[in-house]
């Protein structure tokens, strides 16, 4: 099952400089758990969806690492947010890089073999409830691009 859509989806980095628009629908939401996922994402697997529409990149393009001799990953080459997974049969985009995404739910799982034998056991870990740790996140100021488009955005983020 794919995810449709008629308008424009959109999303990008951290920093603002790699920008996406997707004309057209996307294809199943799924989670890798291979290595080279884990690897690229810095978590436990990777959340990717199939682009079936095209892509524009309105500001800078990912750049690529060839991490096998089919796969190439791209990124962000100012701030390393990964973005894709560029492989023979297309081209995919990691789901947290989108503006909207709450319905991006994956539908499959794919090298489950691979997996980290816990991995289904993270949400059963205890909730982190302090008050004091919260009323300092409230202070932070983000210099993360917003999660929608906008006219202008400095090239390399904010800086201080």
């Amino acid at each position: 099952m794919s995810v449709e859509q008629e308008e424009t989806r959109t999303g990008g980095c951290q920093c603002g400089a790699v920008r996406f628009r997707i004309k057209g629908g996307l294809g199943r939401p799924s989670i890798c758990h291979c290595r080279m996922c884990q690897k690229q994402f810095g978590g436990f697997f990777g959340p990717l969806v199939t682009v079936k529409g095209e892509v524009e990149w309105p500001r800078d393009e990912p750049a690529y690492f060839q991490s096998s001799i089919n796969i190439a990953r791209g990124f962000c080459k100012q701030c390393g947010t990964p973005l894709t997974y560029r492989h023979p049969g297309g081209l995919e985009i990691a789901i947290g890089a989108f503006d909207k995404r709450d319905d991006l739910v994956p539908q499959i799982q794919v090298n489950f073999d691979a997996r980290l034998a816990w991995v289904e056991t993270i949400f059963s870990a205890p909730v982190h409830q302090d008050p004091d740790y919260y009323s300092q996140q409230e202070k932070i100021i983000s210099f993360q691009h917003p999660d929608h488009e906008t006219e202008n955005w400095p090239a390399h983020g904010m800086k201080l």
